[in-house]
C-alpha cells in the first residue's frame, strides 16, 4: 500500500462490521500474461459521467498505485510473477490521470542496473522514490527513475507497503509470509530513515500480517491481510483497534482523504471501502469479477481512489461521490 496526503483530523471510528466473505486471495495468482500481452488500453467511462469509473488494463499483477502529485502521474508497481520470488522482472508502470499509460516499463527489473523482484508498496520522500521489495526497501530518482540505492531488512520476508509520518519518518511493513503464503513470523512494523538506519517498532504473530500502512498526523493506520482488522498507533507505540478482525476479510490497502476520512481495500469482499470524516460508510468498489483490490492509492486533487486489480492486470481509478449538502434549516 501506497501512503496520501493526510488531512490534520483525527481518524472517525469504523462503525460498520464488514461481510466477511470467504477469502481468495490466502494463495498469490500468477500474473495473467494472456492478457497482458494484448498491451495496455484504457477504458474511459461513460461519456459525460465524471463518476464513471477509468479502467486501465496492460499491467503484470500490479499490487500498488501511488499519485506523485509533483509531476501528476500514477505509479503503479508490477509484480510480475509470484510476490516473493526473486526473479528480478518486477516494473514500475506511469500512468496518466486520464488513465493513458505513459511508459508501461519506466523502472524495469530486467535493465542492467536496475534489481527489482516483486514490487509492493511505494512512497515518495523529497526527490526519492521508496519501493518495498521481498526484504529491501529500493530506492530511485524522483524524476528520471534511476537506482539510488537500497535500505536491507534482515530476516524481512514479505515487505509489504510504506508510508511516511508528518515528521517525514519512514516505516513499512513485513507481512510475514513465506513463498507459499504460510506465516513465517517476521510480521513486523519496521522504522527507517533515508541513509538506511532500520529499527523494529513492532513485531510478533498479534500484528495479524500487517500489509497497508498510512499516517494522520502522528498517527499511524494499519490494515491486516491475516487477522482482517484496522488498527492505530500513535507516538507511545500502544496499538488500539479501529475495526475488530474477522477471517477471511483479508484487508489489503488504506489512504485518508480529503474530509478527514479514508478508505480501505479487502480481498475478502472484492471491495473498496470509504468511510467519510463524520464516519459514514459505503462502498466504492464491489465484486467486480472478483478482482482482489490490492494496495490502493490516493488522487487529493482530484478526489479519486486509485485501485490495483491484482487478478485481472487492471487499474480502476474511481472518483469519490461529493458528501450530499444539508438543506437549509427551515427548508429554504
Amino acid at each position: 500500500m501506497s501512503p496520501a496526503q493526510s488531512p490534520r483530523r483525527a481518524l472517525p471510528l469504523l462503525l460498520l462490521v464488514v461481510a466477511a466473505a470467504a477469502c481468495g486471495g490466502n494463495g498469490a495468482p500468477p500474473a495473467d500474461q494472456a492478457q497482458a500481452a494484448a498491451g495496455p488500453q484504457a477504458k474511459p467511462g461513460a461519456p459525460g459521467d465524471p463518476m464513471a469509473a477509468i479502467e486501465v488494463t496492460g499491467f503484470m499483477t500490479p499490487e500498488s498505485v501511488l499519485h506523485d502529485s509533483v509531476a501528476d502521474v500514477y505509479l503503479v508497481s508490477n509484480i510480475n510473477g509470484t510476490p516473493t520470488d526473486k526473479d528480478d522482472n518486477g516494473f514500475i508502470s506511469r500512468v496518466t490521470p486520464t488513465g493513458e499509460i505513459e511508459q508501461l516499463k519506466w523502472i524495469d527489473g530486467a535493465a542492467p542496473a536496475v534489481t527489482l523482484h516483486g514490487p509492493k508498496g511505494l512512497a515518495v520522500k523529497g526527490d526519492t522514490r521508496y519501493v518495498a521489495d521481498i526484504d529491501c526497501v529500493r530506492r530511485f530518482l524522483r524524476t528520471s527513475g534511476a537506482p539510488a540505492g537500497e535500505i536491507c531488512f534482515r530476516g524481512a520476508t514479505f515487505l509489504n507497503d510504506i508510508a511516511m509520518d508528518v515528521s517525514g519518518t519512514l516505516y513499512v511493513t513485513d507481512s510475514g509470509l513465506n513463498p507459499d503464503f504460510s506465516p513465517s513470523g517476521t510480521d513486523a512494523i519496521w522504522r527507517f530513515s533515508p541513509d538506511g538506519q532500520t529499527s523494529k517498532l513492532q513485531q510478533g504473530d498479534s500484528l495479524g500480517h500487517p500489509n497497508g500502512i498510512a499516517f494522520n498526523d502522528q498517527d499511524g493506520y494499519v490494515v491486516t491481510f491475516g487477522s482482517g482488522e484496522i488498527y492505530q498507533f500513535g507516538p507511545d507505540n500502544k496499538r488500539r483497534v479501529v475495526l475488530p478482525g474477522a477471517s477471511g476479510r483479508a484487508l489489503d490497502g488504506i489512504v485518508f482523504t480529503n474530509d478527514g476520512g479514508y478508505a480501505f481495500s479487502s480481498w475478502g469482499d472484492s471491495a473498496v471501502y470509504v468511510v467519510t470524516g463524520q464516519g459514514a460508510t459505503s462502498k466504492l468498489l464491489e465484486h467486480a469479477e472478483a478482482d482482489s483490490p490490492a494496495d490502493i492509492g490516493y488522487d487529493a486533487k482530484r478526489n479519486r481512489i486509485l485501485v490495483p486489480l491484482f487478478t485481472p492486470n487492471k487499474v480502476v481509478i474511481k472518483q469519490i461521490p461529493a458528501a450530499p449538502v444539508a438543506a437549509p434549516a427551515g427548508g429554504g
